[in-house]
């Protein structure tokens, strides 16, 4: 049994540390709820065009949003996409206005996490920014690479494959 005058300084403590424990969690719940409600807002996913023949590493890559409007991405780089390397992101639309544009890199065959880049605007139309692809213990790696534009009708968007080759000496 401990004395009287450790219990009367530990219990506030310990109250203290209670309450702020389910304060945070609270906060993350909350946090989690927020971001996943946001993060699967109704987006209005349209089908690539020439999926099959769609090769980012050779030039861009377009999608039909309906009602006349159009997205194109390119990543204008020299030979072929490396990870870790800065790439430069290129997003053009027409037939619609747009506030934002978003890029971002997931695994197809991997969980990788979600690599986001917002874009900036550079003029009507043309979105641009920098991105880069993560390192994989693979020797070659599957990425969809998602754009998402927030415009009037709400975000839309599309995706676009982007086979990566990793070099084996990488660490």
């Amino acid at each position: 049994m401990l004395p009287s005058k450790f219990s009367s300084t530990r219990r506030p403590r310990l109250t203290l540390l209670i309450t702020l424990t389910l304060i945070a969690l609270g906060m993350a719940l909350w946090y989690l709820l927020r971001y996943e409600i946001a993060g699967h807002e109704a987006v209005e996913w349209h089908v690539p065009e020439q999926v099959e023949s769609c090769d980012l590493h050779r030039g861009p890559c377009s999608a039909d949003l309906g009602d006349g409007a159009r997205l194109t991405l390119s990543i204008p780089v020299d030979g072929d996409i490396r990870p870790l390397v800065p790439l430069p992101l290129d997003v053009q639309i027409s037939g619609i206005e747009a506030a934002g544009a978003v890029v971002s890199f997931e695994g197809v065959d991997m969980d990788m996490g979600v690599h986001r880049f917002p874009l900036t605007a550079s003029g009507s139309g043309h979105f641009q920014g920098q991105g880069q692809v993560g390192i994989c213990t693979r020797d070659r790696m599957v990425w969809r690479v998602l754009v998402v534009l927030d415009t009037p009708r709400g975000p839309l968007g599309s995706w676009f494959d982007l086979e990566v080759q990793y070099p084996r000496n990488m660490s």
